[in-house]
């Protein structure tokens, strides 16, 4: 995969379409760029869409965790998004986002207002931000120490593709039938999840629950007037339907979906929907 220079790091990217406008992916958290990859043949013809892996993640580098995990924290992914577009001479895109990959983009819309136009935020972390206690950054501790841990947790990110009855609590994940592409994308996102450094596993819950101490994005809310469209899992277990409703009060061009069906992740559980989604908010777009 191509990789590209944003400041002290290379990212590796990845691209599907061509054509303007140009919307820009940014994943989230143990996640990377191909998380759309089944999802992107299917958007609308004359969109040119990129993703970008994070520091740490995917086909970027992985700088050593600097002991308070800052050379992770989401004002640094910002930058070193904003600086990735600048390497692909891009000045004006539109973002869709997963996950963590909202606070990033919603740090980097306040930086770079103007260089921004749509968002598409699938089951995002709010600008609140979250915050994980001792016992949930164990969990972290421990999936970086066991794939199978690994595996169990990240299930939970995409519940629909398995079996309700095989994610009890100690059991081991089983497949629904009738996946398709969508299980051995799984499995090669489960091998690229147990790689990420160690300032993705422990620096993002660390930095989420700074971010929800310090209230600073929160209060910023309202200067995010960028038209958002949010769409949320009905059975996602991550993200917190109460901070979405606040974050779609507080910024003044918001609107929340709420799907049921589908769990954390969409993009993977069902690219077809995904891709709908993702099309009827950025299919009619002019070229800037």
């Amino acid at each position: 995969m191509p990789r590209l220079r944003a400041g002290e790091v290379s990212l590796g990217w990845r691209e599907w379409g061509k054509g303007d406008p140009t919307v820009v992916f940014i994943h989230g958290n143990l996640a990377s760029k191909d998380w759309i990859e089944l999802a992107a043949p299917l958007f609308p013809a004359g969109l040119r869409v990129i993703g970008i892996d994070w520091r740490g993640c995917g086909d970027s580098d992985r700088p050593p965790a600097l002991p308070d995990y800052s050379n992770y924290s989401m004002q640094q992914h910002a930058l070193d998004m904003l600086a990735a577009l600048d390497a692909l001479n891009i000045p004006f895109c539109h973002l869709a986002t997963h996950s963590t990959g909202g606070i990033i983009a919603a740090r980097m819309l306040l930086m770079q207002p103007h260089r921004f136009g749509r968002v598409f935020a699938l089951d995002p972390v709010t600008p609140l931000g979250i915050a994980f206690d001792a016992e949930q950054i164990g969990l972290f501790r421990a999936m970086m120490a066991s794939k199978e841990v690994t595996r169990a947790v990240m299930a939970t990110a995409a519940s629909s593709l398995f079996l309700p009855e095989s994610m009890a609590q100690n059991a081991r994940p089983r497949f629904r039938e009738g996946l398709g592409a969508i299980q051995p994308l799984f499995e090669r996102i489960l091998d690229q999840t147990f790689g990420v450094s160690e300032g993705i596993w422990i620096g993002t819950p660390v930095n989420l629950t700074r971010e929800r101490e310090s209230r600073e994005l929160e209060r910023r809310m309202p200067e995010i007037r960028h038209p958002h469209l949010v769409v949320w899992g009905e059975g996602d277990g991550w993200i917190a339907p109460a901070d979405l409703r606040t974050m779609a009060a507080a910024m003044p061009d918001c609107r929340l979906v709420i799907v049921p069906g589908v769990g954390h992740s969409m993009n993977l559980e069902m690219p077809p929907l995904y891709a709908g989604y993702f099309g009827s908010w950025f299919g009619g777009l002019r070229a800037s």
